[in-house]
């Protein structure tokens, strides 16, 4: 499982790997389209809408 943080609003959800998929949950639920990756090491981030990283 990994985390992933909300930039819009700052929550903190688990990733697509993990059985519920809280960071996407959230996404589509309350129209936040854009996640961070929290993991060391890691700088990217994953834009819903169009399912690619910017």
């Amino acid at each position: 499982m990994h985390l992933r943080l909300c930039l819009t609003c700052g929550h903190v959800g688990c990733c697509d790997s993990s059985p519920l998929r809280h960071a996407r949950a959230h996404a589509l639920t309350v129209d936040h389209p854009i996640v961070q990756s929290l993991e060391p090491g890691e700088s990217w981030c994953w834009w819903y809408v169009d399912e690619r990283y910017v």
